[in-house]
């Protein structure tokens, strides 16, 4: 029997808050009109409605019918302000983002506060009731850890994984002792995690000390940066103000030459302005007496010519006239042949302490390390990488810490992802290499690919702009037991080298190499590829038996 005095009677199990516009359903359960409204409006197409509390299925949609005794309960208890919603009085939260919900709530589902191992699933406080009332219930395993209860059953058996295989270093159900790991080395994952839990420990000092050392470097790499910037800036401010100097020197310099020419100009000019203003009398003169002679010449008085003809014909002294040769250069070549003699020098100076200064520099920007040639000098650039399951095809079980992947008959229960290859049994990296060396390995079974991409891949389809190596965004060098081919935007190239069960990839993603090796008592390179990659690269695999990275350091 229903306590009438308990919030649940005048709460919503849709929104679990005080009614609003109560309505009551055939089967005699009541809902805010809002909620079982939008509740029916989703399962228009299906023409299947169920009671969110009772479940039981209406063929044809009921007619909401409101009941108004309950809304003036309602409504008397809104203005009295006593506060019935479940979601202050008794601690619940609503399930935000970030949060885990209740799988048993409908409508607006509150936060999972445990989760059922047996049940694969998580309660709020409210739902989890029976798990602690219900003898039924008693042996069920509660645990903290809220979400991603499928990754604690086995993907192949549907068992909950309480065994850890130390074979191939995985967790299995009780059935895959008898299969796939028959004959390994298995304990109970309680006793692998009480041996991992003593390293654990020394794996946290190490990382501290590894992190600690990494603080330094970085405020070290930090100082530097900032003393070359200061330094910079000094330099950049000095060099402002010593061409100031010499662009005012330069100035000066002009002003003098400038002054210089003027000067002779003047002379020369006053020189000739008065050797001109006589030659001009001299002229005038002159054409005063020719055109005397000219009358006296056609004159027919004889005294007249007589008288004027020893005057008029007296030779002109031309002592007086220095004779006048102006040089139209006068002394500007010298002031020009100066002026070009300074622009070279200053020119040649320039540019023998600017390619001083480019050498410098071109030291500093080209002390890039040479590329590494033995396997010691590769594992200096080792990259520890993690598969990313959003990316992983349905048929790819990803396991050991996101480090190994093996293909499967089943589907795995991955949520949809617009991230995720749906159509070819590939996946991605979490790590996205940009502007570095990095170095990592891996061991596979099957024929498979390993490779890297960029994150604009295609995923969905089943066309080959899906696959690595098959466009222009990825990258890939194609495994068998038959031997090894190089895929780049569906073309292939013939590779030979010995065939070996791991493969090393060096990624240097500045100068756009991508080289990959056979690991075996040596390092045999089997392809390179030379090109510029344009974004950051995430490696990938298509995967045809399993897949595992190797942790090298």
């Amino acid at each position: 029997m229903a306590d009438h005095t308990s919030p649940d009677y005048f709460s919503c199990s849709l929104c679990v808050n005080l009614l609003r516009d109560p309505v009551a359903i055939p089967c005699g359960h009541s809902f805010c009109m809002d909620c079982i409204s939008g509740y029916w409006n989703d399962a228009d197409y299906t023409g299947i409605y169920i009671c969110p509390q009772c479940k039981i299925t209406f063929t044809q949609r009921p007619v909401l019918r409101p009941n108004a005794t309950l809304n003036m309960v309602a409504e008397k208890i809104k203005k009295s302000g006593l506060n019935l919603n479940l979601n202050l009085t008794q601690g619940n939260f609503y399930a935000g983002p970030s949060d885990v919900p209740c799988d048993f709530c409908s409508g607006k589902k509150l936060k999972a506060v445990k989760s059922c191992l047996n049940c694969l699933a998580s309660y709020c406080e409210k739902h989890l009731k029976p798990h602690y009332e219900s003898a039924t219930f008693k042996r069920h395993k509660l645990v903290d850890e809220l979400g991603n209860l499928d990754r604690k059953i086995c993907p192949q058996h549907q068992k909950p994984l309480e065994l850890f295989c130390r074979t191939d270093q995985m967790c299995i159900c009780a059935i895959c002792t008898v299969s796939e790991h028959k004959g390994h080395d298995i304990v109970s994952a309680e006793a692998e995690r009480g041996e991992k839990q003593k390293l654990l420990g020394v794996s946290q000092a190490e990382i501290r000390q590894k992190c600690q050392d990494r603080v330094k470097e970085l405020e070290e790499l930090k100082t530097a940066v900032d003393s070359l910037k200061n330094s910079a800036q000094r330099a950049m401010v000095d060099s402002q103000k010593m061409f100031e100097d010499m662009i005012r020197s330069i100035e000066r310099m002009r002003s003098e030459v400038t002054k210089l020419i003027g000067i002779n100009e003047k002379a020369a000019f006053n020189q000739s302005e008065a050797l001109i203003e006589r030659l001009e009398q001299e002229i005038d003169e002159l054409k005063k007496k020719e055109t005397g002679l000219k009358q006296l010449y056609s004159t027919e008085d004889h005294i007249h010519f007589l008288q004027n003809f020893n005057y008029l014909c007296t030779p002109t002294d031309d002592s007086f006239i220095p004779k006048v040769v102006l040089n139209p250069d006068f002394s500007f070549g010298a002031v020009r042949k100066a002026v070009s003699e300074i622009k070279e020098r200053l020119e040649e100076f320039g540019k023998e302490e600017l390619l001083k200064i480019s050498k410098s520099g071109k030291e500093v920007v080209d002390n890039t390390p040479p590329e590494p040639k033995s396997r010691a000098d590769f594992v200096k650039y080792f990259c520890q990488l993690k598969l990313d399951s959003n990316t992983a095809y349905k048929e790819l079980y990803v396991s050991d810490n996101n480090r190994k992947v093996i293909r499967t008959r089943d589907l795995q229960p991955y949520a949809d992802s617009p991230e995720r290859f749906d159509s070819f049994a590939q996946v991605l990296c979490r790590e996205a290499l940009s502007g570095g060396r990095f170095y990592w390995e891996i061991e596979w079974s099957g024929e498979f690919s390993i490779g890297v991409a960029y994150k604009s891949i295609s995923r969905k389809g089943k066309g080959s702009l899906c696959l690595l190596g098959y466009n222009d965004k990825s990258w890939s060098l194609l495994c068998s037991d038959t031997g090894y081919s190089a895929w780049h935007n569906r073309v292939d190239k013939a590779v030979s080298g010995p065939h070996s069960p791991r493969i090393g990839v060096y990624l240097d993603h500045s100068a756009g190499v991508l080289a990959f090796y056979s690991i075996g008592n040596t390092m045999t390179l089997l392809h390179r590829f030379q090109t510029t990659f344009v974004e950051p690269i995430y490696p990938g695999f298509g995967v045809g038996t399993s897949v595992r990275i190797c942790n090298i350091k």
